[in-house]
C-alpha cells in the first residue's frame, strides 16, 4: 500500500490542509474520509442528488494520487456499483476534470464536486458504459429505471453513520444532505459541454423509488411484501445486468 512517503513533502503539506478543510466544511452532499498515514488514496461518500435516479443512495468512491500529483490528475473510481454512462462496470470515472481539463491548481474539493455533478448531468456521448449511454439517449424512463434499481440494491444508506476520521475502504461516513444544483451550475465548464442537465421524469419516480427501497430481502430495510415482490421481479429480469462480473 502506498504511504505518504511516496508523495513530496510540499504535496503532503498541501493535501493535509485540503483534507482538514474538507473534513471541517465538506462540500454539499459529500463527505471525505481522512487517513493520516496515506494521503495517496482519498475515499469519499457521495449522496445521490435529489431529483435524480440516484436519490436516496450513498456511493463510495476513491481518488488515487500518483507520485507526480498534482502535475498529473488523480484516478477516480466508484467502489459502489452504479448504472451511469460515464462510470464503467469496474467503477472507472470518465470526466474531463480528471483528464484533458486537469490543472495542477485544481483542488480535491473541485474534483469531488464535479464528480457528484455527473450524477445530475451525465454525458452519454462520451460513455464508458455504452449500454447506459445508449439507453439514456433512446429512453430516459428506461435509463432511470435501471439506475434506480442499481441504487436500491447497491447504494442503500446504512442505518447507522460513523464519524469522519481515519478510515479504510469498507468504512461508512456521514454525508451532508443538501442540494448541489447551484454548485453544479458553477461547475458546468469544468465537466464539458454546454447542454442543459437532463431533467429526470417525475412521473412515478417517487413511487418506484419507495418500492425499491422498501424491500427487506434485497435492500435490507422494512417495507411491504408487495413492494418487495415487485423489486425482486424487476431484479430477476435484470439479473444479467445487475450482477455482471467486474
Amino acid at each position: 500500500m502506498a504511504t505518504n512517503e511516496n508523495l513530496p513533502p510540499n504535496v503532503i503539506k498541501q493535501l493535509a490542509k485540503e483534507l482538514k478543510n474538507l473534513d471541517e466544511t465538506p462540500p454539499e452532499g459529500i463527505k471525505v474520509g481522512v487517513n493520516d498515514d496515506n494521503f495517496s488514496v482519498i475515499f469519499a461518500d457521495i449522496e445521490g442528488p435529489a431529483g435524480t435516479p440516484y436519490e436516496n443512495g450513498l456511493f463510495r468512491m476513491k481518488l488515487i494520487l500518483s507520485q507526480d500529483f498534482p502535475h498529473t490528475p488523480p484516478k477516480g473510481y466508484f467502489l459502489t456499483k452504479i448504472f451511469h454512462p460515464n462510470i464503467s462496470s469496474v467503477g472507472e470515472i470518465c470526466v474531463n476534470a480528471l483528464k484533458r481539463d486537469w490543472n495542477p491548481t485544481l483542488g480535491l474539493r473541485h474534483v469531488l464536486i464535479v464528480i457528484r455533478c455527473l450524477l445530475i448531468e451525465p454525458f452519454p456521448e462520451s460513455a464508458l458504459n455504452e449500454q447506459a449511454g445508449k439507453i439514456l439517449l433512446e429512453d430516459y424512463d428506461e435509463y432511470a429505471r435501471h439506475a434506480r434499481l442499481f441504487t436500491g440494491i447497491h447504494a442503500v444508506k446504512p442505518k447507522s453513520k460513523l464519524k469522519s476520521g481515519a478510515i479504510s475502504e469498507p468504512a461508512t461516513l456521514n454525508v451532508d444532505q443538501t442540494n448541489t444544483s447551484a454548485k453544479c451550475a458553477d461547475q458546468k465548464t469544468a465537466i464539458s459541454g454546454g447542454a442543459p442537465p437532463l431533467a429526470p421524469k417525475a412521473e412515478n419516480m417517487q413511487d418506484q423509488s419507495a418500492a425499491m427501497l422498501s424491500s427487506t430481502e434485497i435492500v435490507g430495510v422494512s417495507g411491504s411484501e408487495a413492494a418487495a415482490a415487485r423489486l425482486k421481479k424487476e431484479a430477476a429480469l435484470m439479473k444479467p445486468i445487475l450482477y455482471s462480473a467486474d
